[in-house]
């Protein structure tokens, strides 16, 4: 991989954690307004799957660099879960019991999580980097 491709997910990744942030705070701070499952009702929770999965994306990252790229993948795309799950609200709540600011970070949230599984499709799928026998730069 490049350098290139290594800022682009790197950007991909900082953007992501920025937006997980202000949803996930949100989620915690507001959590009786949020319609979720059981398990997922106390800010605890929220904070903890937040910290979790993000450190599992910053694995991601630092595997990717370091040229592990099956790995690095599988690692950013349980990352990506961050924001694909969050339309899940939606399995938990009438769509009148969001808000504006709910349905826009839960939008920004998912998009986010997309671009990471995006990334994963055009280096593995497209450049096949993970072909190339890529190592530690």
């Amino acid at each position: 991989m490049n350098k290139k491709s290594q800022f682009f997910l790197l950007s991909l990744l900082i953007t992501n954690v920025i937006i997980t942030i202000f949803h996930y705070t949100d989620n915690a701070i507001f959590i009786d307004r949020y319609p979720a499952p059981e398990w997922l009702s106390n800010s605890y929770t929220v904070y903890m799957a937040w910290f979790v999965l993000t450190l599992i994306g910053v694995v991601g990252y630092f595997l990717y660099r370091r040229g592990m790229l099956r790995i690095a993948y599988l690692f950013l795309a349980i990352y990506s879960i961050t924001g694909l799950f969050s339309p899940g609200h939606y399995f938990y709540g009438e769509l009148s019991k969001f808000s504006l600011k709910m349905h826009t970070l839960i939008l920004f949230d998912f998009i986010a999580g997309l671009s990471i599984i995006g990334f994963i499709v055009w280096s593995g799928l497209i450049l096949k980097e993970w072909q190339k026998g890529y190592v530690s730069n």
